[in-house]
């Protein structure tokens, strides 16, 4: 399978990329600094680019049989910059894969957003959610509208609190709206993520991922 990886830099994007080569895919890592990534494959194609650029991001694109997007600021400036930063380019994308053909979208996205939300505490809900990250929350609740009407075979992941441990392939998935492990591994995630590209279990859903 060809997967293209919009934000594969570093983080969960990096470990996506680790983990499809090492399933046998070709991967396009797309990033605004790809030399960052610290991996060398014959299967593997660095492309620098912009996640707010429609141009870029369809360009990129093209080719595929399925997207991950894992693009995210490395710090709160980049949501005083855009507001909409996981929207736009995630919308770009959408736009971008209908032009192509491309059908299978798996996006990170949060625990915390959409119905999952009643699953945190009150401290998480008004500290976190509504007031030191909102900016952030919001705009991955539409992102998260965007992917649910794009009528591609969409699934979001989202994770509880991310760790650097490494990949232990023993986390919990669930569709429900029920309690979780409150952390898991970016390595862990990357795992979720290229399988939601590979199989058809998880088609139509999100995700709530602790490990």
């Amino acid at each position: 399978m060809r997967m293209c990886i919009l934000g594969a830099s570093q983080g969960t994007g990096a470990e996506a990329t680790r983990t499809a080569l090492e399933r046998g895919h070709e991967v396009t890592a797309f990033a605004r600094s790809p030399e960052k990534l610290a991996l060398q494959h014959p299967r593997l194609t660095r492309l620098k680019g912009d996640f707010h650029s429609r141009e870029s991001v369809d360009g990129a694109i093209r080719g595929h049989d399925a997207v991950i997007v894992t693009a995210s600021p490395t710090s709160l400036r980049g949501f005083k910059q855009n507001p909409n930063y996981y929207s736009q380019g995630t919308g770009y994308a959408i736009e971008a894969m209908k032009a192509h053909g491309v059908r299978r979208l798996a996006v990170l996205s949060a625990f915390g957003t959409g119905e999952s939300r009643k699953l945190m505490n009150l401290v998480m809900r008004t500290l976190v959610v509504s007031w030191l990250l909102k900016g952030p929350f919001e705009d991955h609740e539409r992102q998260e509208t965007l992917v649910k009407e794009s009528g591609l075979e969409w699934v979001i992941a989202r994770p509880g609190r991310l760790t650097n441990g490494p990949a232990r392939k023993k986390y919990v998935a669930k569709t429900a709206i029920e309690p979780f492990p409150g952390s898991i591994s970016r390595a862990d995630v990357a795992d979720f993520l290229v399988s939601a590209a590979e199989v058809d279990t998880w088609v139509h859903q999100a995700v709530q991922l602790g490990g």
